[in-house]
């Protein structure tokens, strides 16, 4: 760390945030009530899986976006647009390609006005101290995507800025590049090389938060609040390997799949009461394939979620919707980390292909209100036929857009695995999946 944790930098006092629909109205919120504060020496993690708001509340932190209601305080001010002394690194890269490394590095020098010579030598520092050396001519479309990365740190840093804010900055790099740089940083980070007083990451990697923070702020979903704050009071260098290190996850991984006052709940982790709940764009073969896994040696029907997670080498992103879906499916049940085949579940696992289909659709129906809506209302029409945008405007009273066509885009892939209803792309229509069926 920098110093002791002392000056409070940055405080988040009260922040919501809404959906738009088209029409203008406020729809679904995105954040609701966030408050969190920013000291001088510490790196804060925001975890959380997609859709949970940690993005768009950075984006509130930067200046970039206008929250529907509370503040963010800095300097004793609040941040009503961009604001000297905060910093941002894109998951993007957000580099122009028309610029050289110097000159992307220079530009927010440059649009401060800071004399030539200023910004001349402070961006040869900053490409200096990131690892670029020697590469200052070169253009974006001549770099790998983690010098390009490097890139957007250095121009972050070159204006030494209090706060660094990262948005996922190695998420869209390989897992060795993603590796070398986070190192590269903690190291300079913890040697006190780096012009800054604090980081806000936002990450969706769980390991990443332990490994780097000092602190971590778990964001739940839909809204998006603070469900926890974690002390990481584990010294740099840290060992994956480490007994603590590695209860640390484990503990994460508990709180991030708990159910509310641990009981369980009717409608699952997804938000929404019937029609209206929200589903995740999960594959039927994805679910089946851990169905598979989990059913098989070593886990024999249970396994840890982190080590579930590591021999499916799959993100939270990604593990914990098809986990999440099973559980709703009445498939697997989540518990503190751990996730536990049903004798349902267990069943699909040793089915043959139709009886899978029959038991699969068999649960869809009971489960997910929105499948047990499509079928009634083929049922109950002379042509068993129904266009789909009248499931997915109703949708849209609940969530948004975004969120209503991945919901029925979900229910549409589920229902013809499940062979409950047939779906004609071209038409955009639900039709019955037995063309004599009732």
């Amino acid at each position: 760390m920098l110093e002791t944790m002392q000056q409070t930098l940055l405080e988040v006092r009260g922040v919501s945030q809404h959906y738009q629909k088209g029409s203008g109205e406020s729809g679904a919120p995105v954040l609701d009530n966030v408050s969190m504060r920013l000291s001088s020496g510490e790196i804060v993690g925001l975890l959380g899986r997609s859709g949970c708001g940690k993005s768009t509340l950075l984006r509130i932190v930067a200046g970039l976006i206008k929250p529907s209601s509370g503040e963010v305080i800095y300097n004793n001010e609040p941040v009503t647009g961009p604001a000297a002394g905060i910093a941002m690194v894109f998951q993007s890269f957000a580099l122009f390609p028309w610029l050289s490394v110097l000159e992307n590095t220079e530009i927010g020098l440059r649009a401060n006005k800071t004399p030539v010579a200023e910004a001349r030598k402070r961006a040869l520092a900053a490409i200096d101290l990131i690892g670029l050396d020697g590469f200052e001519s070169a253009y974006p479309k001549e770099l790998s995507g983690g010098m390009r990365q490097r890139v957007g740190v250095a121009r972050a840093l070159v204006t030494h800025p209090n706060i660094l804010l990262m948005d996922e900055p190695f998420s869209a790099l390989d897992v060795l590049t993603a590796e070398t740089l986070r190192a590269e940083l903690l190291d300079l980070w913890v040697e006190g090389r780096m012009p800054i007083k604090s980081i806000l990451m936002v990450t969706h990697n769980i390991e990443e938060a332990v490994l780097m923070c000092d602190r971590i702020m778990v964001l739940s979903s839909n809204p998006g609040r603070i469900a926890a704050e974690i002390p990481v009071n584990l010294q740099h260098p840290r060992n994956r390997l480490d007994p603590e290190f590695r209860g640390l996850v484990d503990h994460v991984y508990a709180l991030m799949t708990r159910r509310p006052n641990d009981q369980k709940q009717k409608d699952g982790p997804f938000p929404g009461l019937g029609v209206g709940m929200a589903l995740p764009r999960v594959s039927t073969n994805t679910l089946a394939g851990m169905i598979e896994e989990v059913a098989a040696a070593p886990y024999n029907g249970k396994a840890d979620l982190p080590a579930l997670a590591d021999s499916l080498q799959m993100e939270i992103d990604d593990l914990f919707p098809v986990a999440e879906t099973l559980q709703l499916l009445r498939f697997a049940e989540l518990e503190e980390g751990d996730i536990r085949l049903t004798p349902q579940g267990k069943r699909f696992a040793d089915a043959d292909v139709d009886v899978r289909k029959k038991l699969f659709g068999d649960h869809l129906l009971s489960y997910v209100p929105l499948a047990a809506r499509i079928k009634r209302v083929l049922d109950e029409r002379p042509t068993h036929y129904a266009p789909a945008t009248r499931f997915r405007e109703e949708l849209e009273d609940y969530m948004s857009e975004d969120y209503a066509e991945t919901t029925l885009r979900s229910v549409i892939n589920w229902g013809r695995y499940g062979e409950i209803f047939a779906y004609d792309e071209t038409a955009q229509g639900f039709s019955h999946d037995n063309p004599t069926a009732p």
